[in-house]
């Protein structure tokens, strides 16, 4: 990049910044109302347009930081009510949810005595291969550790082919290491966040708000042009 393209570049920046021009996703710029009002008046404060093209920028950062904590506040909310539910409708939900990702046949066992299983259900792969599957939810705000896991394990049945480990927590080194130990029965596991972003990919309880900021600089651009 040569030393006019550099400056250029970063002209471009202020002038975005300062609200003259906009870009597109496909990277095609145009001037909005404010840049066609200024190109007429040909009178350009260069100071000014850096000065608020500052300002407009530390505000924009503030509106995505402002975004990114709304973002968080939900998923926060989910992890809360998450924590707050009967263990029982816990169960329920990882059955639905389970449901959702494939496996069929999905039962939720008795409410105690279930010696560490709390359901049951099938994955069929590729229409071909299928394994029964024995799961097990922990409403946990910690970490699930290697001992949980080898419990778990030891509850399986002859019969259980695979196991899923789902928890509102967290899954320490140890309990990823045992899980996926050689020579042992594989232990699939869904920590707190992967279990939220299911619920949010499948629509499990939450429903997405999809909205527009209109842009009515855009327009009035288009009559001053």
């Amino acid at each position: 990049m040569s030393e006019v393209e550099y400056r250029l570049m970063w002209a471009r920046t202020d002038l975005k910044n300062y609200g003259a021009v906009v870009n597109s996703k496909q990277g095609v710029w145009s001037l909005t109302s404010k840049g066609a009002k200024l190109a007429k008046s040909g009178k350009i404060d260069t100071k000014e347009i850096k000065k608020v093209a500052n300002l407009n920028k530390k505000k924009g950062k503030a509106g995505e930081e402002n975004e990114e904590r709304e973002k968080k506040d939900w998923r926060e909310e989910v992890s809360e009510i998450l924590h707050n539910l009967d263990p029982y409708a816990f169960e329920k939900l990882a059955q639905r949810l389970l449901r959702e990702c494939g496996f069929s046949d999905v039962q939720v066992t008795k409410k105690s005595g279930d010696g560490g299983i709390d359901g049951t259900g099938k994955l069929r792969i590729n229409g071909i291969f299928s394994f029964n599957v024995a799961f097990q939810c922990k409403r946990y705000k910690g970490q699930v550790g290697a001992p949980q896991i080898r419990d778990f394990r030891g509850s399986l049945g002859t019969n259980i082919e695979k196991g899923v480990l789902i928890t509102t927590g967290a899954f320490t080194r140890e309990a990823k290491e045992e899980a996926s130990s050689e020579g042992k029965r594989l232990i699939d596991l869904m920590d707190g966040e992967e279990l939220i972003n299911k619920l949010a990919e499948y629509g499990i309880g939450l429903n997405e708000i999809k909205s527009y900021e209109v842009d009515t600089e855009f327009f009035n651009a288009l009559e001053a042009e």
